[in-house]
């Protein structure tokens, strides 16, 4: 007697698209623009722009099938506030410069479906440099000095509620703290497809000067320092 295995649904698990915004306004369209490209099937995907500039982003993604959330400052609290919206099982937190390979939302399903309830995306930079190409090389590592928020988060909407969300007293190294709570309660996996983030804080600050200052900033945090020390590090040494 052969007994039936259970009945896949038809419709994929769903996936919400958390964006926090900065005065993105110059390149946001172009990011929405792709990720509605995609996406494919609207009914199982939602993208949530959560704002808290002062430019024209909001005005210009409202022109686009996204929920528009004006939220605190803060991308600890932004993404935050987009997960408190999301309807979906599936959350899925992008920068505003980071754009995802075309069949992003197939990676994170089937990633989903194989028993990985957290991971990110390899990283290349929109930048021709040899050290850029470096820089993104490190990304498919598994050390934490190589995680960072542009690679994207994926997690389920249960382990983002069991590990409590993101840590809304951090300006600076929230990505890094909350994968070192996913991996407390889960293995944490980095896909093959690669998503290609700016190089504009590179080109403004240096190439090399800028990744000597996160290092520093990955050391200091290692090392204790609180936020405090942190955000005065990073503001009186990174250009916007």
């Amino acid at each position: 007697m052969i007994i039936p295995g259970p009945i896949k649904s038809a419709i994929p698990p769903g996936i919400s698209i958390i964006i926090p915004t900065w005065n993105e306004e110059e390149g946001i369209c172009a990011l929405l623009e792709h990720l509605l490209s995609a996406s494919g099937n609207q009914e199982t995907i939602e993208i949530i722009v959560c704002d808290a500039g002062t430019d024209r982003t909001e005005e210009k993604a409202s022109r686009y099938p996204v929920t528009l959330l004006r939220t605190a400052k803060g991308r600890a609290r932004q993404m935050n506030a987009g997960a408190a919206f999301a309807k979906h099982p599936i959350l899925y937190f992008l920068h505003a410069d980071t754009f995802p390979p075309a069949n992003f939302a197939t990676d994170i399903r089937n990633a989903v479906e194989q028993g990985h309830r957290a991971g990110c995306f390899q990283m290349m930079f929109d930048d021709p440099d040899p050290l850029m190409g470096i820089y993104g090389w490190c990304t498919r590592l598994p050390f934490p000095v190589c995680r960072g928020g542009d690679q994207s988060l994926f997690i389920t909407d249960e382990l983002f509620r069991k590990i409590g969300g993101f840590d809304e007293t951090m300006q600076v190294m929230e990505d890094i703290e909350i994968i070192s709570r996913i991996e407390n309660e889960a293995t944490f996996r980095i896909l093959d497809n690669v998503v290609v983030t700016s190089a504009r804080k590179y080109r403004k600050n240096g190439i090399i000067r800028l990744q000597m200052i996160f290092g520093t900033i990955h050391l200091l945090y290692a090392l204790g320092a609180d936020q405090k020390t942190l955000v005065r590090y990073y503001r009186e040494n990174i250009m916007p």
